[in-house]
């Protein structure tokens, strides 16, 4: 089976949206650092001229100093300030060439400031814009990426970025000094000499260009490497505790090889051709120099000049000539490299402004309102949803909850149960229909202030990498020591956090590793306690502790509860029994609703899953298993 182009890059959508990415990234981010680019231009030009110098002056000194056959005559100096004296003609060149070489290191550091000032400051905004960006998206889009693919964007993308700004950029500037600075000194001390040095120049032009056109695809199947990689490593990693009591680590080292096999493939065939290209350029570059010599050398010792060569070679200009030959067809060769720097920026560049251009389905109006809860009254009006075009999830929900009620939500995996209540929170905006919270449709006010006044526990209980009072202090962090501890008691979670190796101090690990799951949600809990929202979501809220915390848990979220509206779903009917409104939903539809007396006597589906609960019947009737079946058999069609 093929690999699709999307599988090869899953930022190829928003890739192919980048409108010439490259500008953009110089006009968005480089304005602001023009005093850096300006420095590291102006010392890149200054600093390869010095540069130049010191062959310019041994070459005059050897001719006019030592062997006297030609006058001392410094360009651009005036006459009258040139020594009459060999003795300080001499102190005068060995001056200037200390002066080239104290202020060629000089303006080298001034150079290296201002790239690397320019680079770095770039690489900084553009990594915590997009990250900005990302983290503002649908929650659908983080539905169709891996974890790894992303980390990719922020920092392979945002690294090879930087790398061009500074060394790309920084050579590019350099070699371009070079090349233009040392032909121009070739041609005015002898054109046709020149000339023969140059005779390399279209062949190095040739190859790098075929270097360049060889090399991209197979930089293309390197980058689409290094991502399987990182996911399969933050796959793997993260799900840690699945393999080792599945007793999987051999398949899973197998799988890690292949995906390393792939990439040391990928990389390797780039290497080869690498490899092969710079030590060809190196033997042409190497004639090149010969030939040089070589023509160099029998014109000096044939006066006058030999075959089509006319005129004098001095023993200064031809020493000039061999070292400035080096200088000359090298920096050629490396512009193969500043292209293919260039061409690696461009994709990254594309993949990260593709990203930032991503447009999102939840808009907020800038003139939205900070909404005000009063009551906690909220009403469902005809709600449908679907996370994808054509695929109805929820459809023509509707009910209403009193400011200070209870409405349980409840039905067989898959029901949209949870999906129902992410649209009070605004992770997805309804399709059709709308949410209101004391009058207010969400979309006519700012989510940032919906937000605030929502607590949400989910079933999936994520704790950060920190310690557990900043997990319970998440969100509320100006929440004090004393706030934090009667938050944790009344989720119960003070008793275990006291007898933890430092208490509240204690690391809970990367994704609260160190605790249970049962630990893990009471911390979760409490985060929400101290938030002391106006309305509360308790998705599975307990799904993770034994019955007796659960017990505990429940009589704490009863007196959380007691005043504030709350939606509630949990897979345990015992804990929802006394809400004031349970309704059930079946294939993104309700079913039903009631109390839970009143659904008890409609002996429909919550009567069954009660029964079977409560133990008073074995299983669920035939109907609603096949019900089931039917549904299940959708859902992997739709897959």
């Amino acid at each position: 089976m093929g690999i699709t182009a999307d599988e090869d890059d899953p930022f190829e959508e928003q890739r192919e949206k980048a409108d010439d990415p490259m500008k953009r990234l110089f006009f968005e981010y480089g304005g602001e650092n023009r005093l850096a680019f300006v420095v590291g231009l102006l010392s890149s030009v200054v600093a390869r001229v010095l540069d130049l110098l010191p062959p310019l002056l041994l070459a005059l000194a050897i001719d006019a100093v030592f062997l006297e056959n030609r006058a001392f005559d410094l360009w651009l100096v005036p006459e009258v300030w040139e020594p009459a004296t060999k003795t300080g003609q001499l102190w005068l060149a060995s001056g200037l060439i200390a002066f080239a070489f104290f202020g060629g290191a000089a303006f080298h550091w001034s150079r290296n400031w201002g790239w690397n000032s320019f680079a770095q400051n770039i690489q900084h905004a553009v990594r915590t814009d997009t990250y900005d960006k990302m983290q503002r998206l649908n929650m659908d889009f983080f539905a169709g990426k891996q974890t790894g693919e992303m980390m990719s964007v922020l920092s392979n993308d945002v690294n090879r970025l930087e790398r061009f700004l500074n060394d790309g950029m920084n050579s590019a500037f350099r070699l371009s000094v070079m090349v233009v600075g040392i032909a121009v000194i070739l041609f005015v001390t002898n054109w046709q000499l020149a000339l023969v040095a140059l005779v390399p120049l279209p062949l190095i032009m040739y190859f790098t260009y075929k270097f360049v056109q060889i090399i991209q695809p197979k930089y293309a199947d390197v980058r689409s490497s290094v991502g399987k990689v990182n996911s399969r490593l933050e796959n793997n990693l993260g799900g840690i505790q699945v393999i080792k009591t599945s007793n999987t680590e051999n398949f899973e080292s197998d799988r890690v090889e292949g995906v390393s096999k792939d990439y040391f493939d990928a990389n390797w065939d780039a290497v080869e051709t690498r490899i092969k290209f710079f030590p060809g350029l190196r033997v042409i570059a190497g004639v090149g120099f010969v030939v040089t010599f070589t023509v160099g050398g029998l014109w000096v010792i044939t006066p006058g000049g030999f075959g089509p060569f006319t005129g004098t070679l001095s023993p200064g200009d031809f020493v000039l000539f061999i070292l400035y030959t080096q200088r000359f067809i090298w920096p050629m060769a490396q512009f193969g490299q500043i292209i293919n720097m260039y061409q690696r920026a461009r994709a990254s560049s594309a993949r990260i402004f593709g990203l930032m251009d991503e447009p999102s389905r939840i808009t907020e109006d800038p003139d939205a309102d900070e909404l005000v809860v009063d009551e906690g009254h909220v009403v469902y009006d005809d709600v449908t949803f679907g996370y994808d075009e054509g695929e109805t999830i929820v459809e023509d929900v509707s009910f209403t909850v009193e400011g200070g009620e209870t409405l349980a939500l409840v039905g067989p995996t898959g029901a949209g149960k949870s999906t129902v209540l992410k649209l009070l929170l605004r992770m997805y905006d309804v399709d059709e229909g709308t949410i209101e919270i004391d009058g207010q449709d969400l979309r006519d006010v700012t989510i940032p202030s919906l937000r605030r006044r929502i607590g949400y526990v989910s079933q999936d209980t994520f704790l950060f990498y920190g310690t557990v009072a900043e997990n319970i202090a998440y969100g509320t962090f100006d929440a004090d020591e004393e706030s934090i501890v009667e938050a944790a008691k009344a989720a119960e979670a003070h008793e275990f956090i006291e007898n933890l190796p430092e208490g509240y101090d204690t690391e809970v690990g990367e994704r609260g590793v160190k605790l249970s799951g049962g630990q893990r949600q009471r911390i979760s809990i409490a985060r929400a306690i101290l938030k002391d929202p106006d309305i509360l979501v308790l998705d599975e809220a307990t799904s993770d502790v034994d019955t007796e915390t659960e017990m505990l848990i429940q009589r704490s979220l009863d007196r959380l509860t007691e005043d504030r509206t709350t939606f509630s779903i949990a897979h345990r009917l015992s804990t929802i029994k006394d809400a004031e409104q349970i309704v059930v939903l079946e294939d993104g539809r309700i079913a039903e609703r009631g109390t839970h007396e009143e659904l008890l006597e409609n002996d429909d589906l919550y009567a069954h899953l009660w029964g079977v609960q409560a133990g008073e019947i074995d299983e669920l009737p035939e109907e609603f298993i096949e019900r089931a079946q039917r549904r299940q058999a959708r859902t992997e069609a739709d897959d």
